[in-house]
C-alpha cells in the first residue's frame, strides 16, 4: 500500500531538537521536583520522537520499532550480564565471599590511603576482566563494605571505584569498548590502546593526586574500632570466613583474563558462590536458589552489617534492566529517525581547528551519552559522523578513537539514566548524582582530552600513522 511510498525526510535541527528538549526537561522535572524515576520520563520522550518519526518524517511504525529492537539487541549481552551479577552478588553474600573479602579489608586498609588503594585495586582488576561492570559488582561492592566500617563516606569510594574500573575497561584489550572505538575510527586496537596512555595517564595522576588529597583528611583520624571490631566479630559470628573463600573472585577474574567469555565466565562464578554457600556456611540448595533469584535479607543483628549484606539476586537488577530498555528505546528511535545526525551535522559546522574538532566529538559522545542513555551509540554514531573529517583534516585515526574513549566511555557512568551510570548506580547503592562529584577519572579525561586536542599534544598526522595507509596521500586540509 501507500506506506512503502511514502517519502522520508531527513529532519530539520528544529524536529531533531523537539524531542530531545522535551524530554530532557521531562527528566528534570521528574527529577528534581517530583523525586522520581527516569523510567517514565523516557517513555514518554520515545512516544514523542515516535510521533515526529512517523508523522513529520515519514517513517512508518514498522521501521522505527525495527530500530530500536536492534538498538536493544545490540547491547542485550550487557543486560544479561547485569542480571547474573545480580546473582553473583546474592551466592557471593550467602557463600560468606563478600564478607570474608569485607573482613581482611578491614583488617589490612587504612582510611588514608583507602581511596587510592581502591583506585589501584579496581584499575587491576578491570585490566584483567576488560570490564567495569564485573569489577564494580564484584570487588566494587567488597570495597564499599570495607569504606563503611573505616568512616570513608560512600560517594567517595564509589568515586574511587568508579575511576578504577573504567581506567581499566578503557585500556584492556579484552574490553568492548575498547574494541568498538578503534572499529568505528579505522585505527588499529593496539595502537589505539597506546595513543590513549597520554590522555589516559595524564588523568590517571591526577586523579591520584585528587585521592590522595581526599584520603588526607582520614589520615591520624581516631579510627571507631570499637564499631570497626564489631563488624568484624559479627561477621565471623555469622558467617565462616576463610581465605580459601578468596579462591572464588581469584578464579572469576582469571577466567575472563583467559578470555573465557564473559556470560559463561560470570556464571561460573555464581556457581563457586553457591557452592561456597553450601560448603562453608552450610546452605541448602533451596537457600542457594532463593539467594539467586532474590538476593540475601541479612539479619545478623548489626544495623550497618544488615544494610550492606543485603543485596543481590536476580531481581534487584530488574529496575536498572528496565532502565536500560526504556534508554535503548528512546536512544534507538533517535537514530532510527536520524535526529541525532541531524544535530551531530550541525554542531560539526562550528569545529574550525583541530582543538574544536576534538571538542565538537567530546561534546557529541556526552551528547549522545545523555541522550540514547547508552556508550555503545555513544562511540558508534560520533565514530561514523566524524571519521572522514578527521581523516580530510589529515588527523589519524588513532586521533578520533582516542576521543571516543576519551568521552563516549568515561561519561557513561556519569548520567543516572545511562546504561552504565544505573548499573554503576546499582552494584554500589550510591545514586549517580551523589558519587559524579567523586568520579574525578572520568571527569577529567574528557577535558584532558580537549586540553591535547587544542594543544596539538600527541595528535598524530595522518602521514605519521603507519596503521593507516590508505589514507595516505589522500588527506586534505579544509579551509
Amino acid at each position: 500500500m501507500s506506506s512503502k511510498a511514502r517519502q522520508k525526510k531527513e529532519a530539520t535541527v528544529l524536529e531533531a531538537l523537539v524531542p530531545v528538549v522535551l524530554t530532557v526537561g521531562i527528566l528534570m522535572y521528574t527529577i528534581l521536583v517530583l523525586g522520581g524515576d527516569v523510567h517514565i520520563p523516557l517513555v514518554l520522550g520515545s512516544i514523542i520522537t515516535a510521533l515526529i518519526a512517523v508523522y513529520r518524517l515519514g517513517f512508518t511504525w514498522g521501521e522505527i520499532e525495527e530500530g530500536f529492537i536492534a538498538t536493544i539487541s545490540g547491547t542485550m549481552q550487557a543486560i544479561i550480564i547485569l542480571a547474573i551479577i545480580g546473582m553473583i552478588i546474592g551466592t557471593w553474600i550467602l557463600g560468606g565471599v563478600v564478607p570474608t573479602l569485607i573482613f581482611y579489608g578491614l583488617k589490612v586498609l587504612s582510611p588514608a590511603f583507602f581511596l587510592i588503594a581502591s583506585m589501584i585495586l579496581c584499575s587491576i582488576v578491570s585490566l584483567a576482566t576488560g570490564s567495569s561492570w564485573t569489577t564494580a559488582g564484584t570487588v566494587g561492592i567488597a570495597l564499599m563494605g570495607v569504606a563503611v566500617g573505616l568512616g570513608v563516606p560512600g560517594p567517595m569510594a564509589a568515586g574511587a571505584i568508579i575511576s578504577g574500573a573504567y581506567f581499566g575497561d578503557k585500556l584492556s584489550p579484552l574490553s568492548d569498548t575498547t574494541n568498538l572505538a578503534p572499529a568505528m575510527a579505522g585505527s588499529n586496537l593496539f595502537d589505539h590502546i597506546k595513543h590513549m596512555f597520554f590522555t589516559t595517564g595524564t588523568s590517571y595522576v591526577i586523579a591520584l593526586i585528587a585521592f590522595g588529597i581526599m584520603g588526607a583528611q582520614f589520615a591520624g583520624k581516631e579510627l571507631d574500632t570499637a564499631a570497626i571490631n564489631e563488624l568484624i566479630s559479627t561477621m565471623s559470628a555469622n558467617f565462616t570466613i576463610s581465605p580459601i573463600l578468596l579462591l572464588v573472585p581469584i578464579i572469576v577474574i582469571t577466567l575472563v583474563a583467559m578470555k573465557t567469555p564473559a556470560i559463561p565466565g560470570l556464571m561460573i562464578g555464581t556457581i563457586l558462590g553457591g557452592a561456597a554457600a553450601m560448603i562453608f556456611q552450610g546452605a541448602s540448595l533451596g537457600a542457594v536458589l532463593d539467594a539467586m533469584q532474590n538476593g540475601v535479607v541479612s539479619e545478623t543483628g548489626n544495623a550497618l552489617l544488615d544494610e550492606l549484606l543485603t543485596s543481590g539476586g536476580l531481581q534487584s537488577m530488574m529496575k536498572t534492566i528496565s532502565l536500560i530498555m526504556c534508554a535503548l528505546t528512546f536512544g534507538g528511535m533517535l537514530e532510527k529517525s536520524g535526529m541525532l545526525e541531524t544535530l551531530a551535522k550541525k554542531i560539526l559546522g562550528f569545529a574550525k581547528s583541530t582543538g574544536s574538532l576534538v571538542t565538537v566529538t567530546i561534546l557529541s559522545c556526552i551528547f549522545v551519552n545523555a541522550l540514547a542513555g547508552d556508550q555503545y551509540l555513544a562511540i558508534v554514531l560520533p565514530g561514523k559522523m566524524y571519521r572522514d573529517e578527521f581523516h580530510k583534516r589529515g588527523l589519524a585515526p588513532r586521533n578520533l578513537s582516542r576521543c571516543l574513549e576519551d568521552a563516549g566511555t568515561m561519561t557513561s557512568s556519569l548520567i543516572p539514566w545511562n546504561t552504565c551510570g544505573a548499573a554503576m548506580s546499582g552494584y554500589l547503592g550510591i545514586p549517580t548524582v551523589d558519587y559524579v562529584p567523586y568520579a574525578v577519572l572520568n571527569l577529567v579525561s574528557p577535558i584532558v582530552s580537549i586540553v591535547f586536542g587544542y594543544a596539538g599534544i600527541t595528535m598524530m598526522k595522518l602521514e605519521d600513522d603507519p596503521s593507516a595507509p590508505e589514507y595516505k596521500g589522500k588527506a586534505t586540509v579544509s579551509a
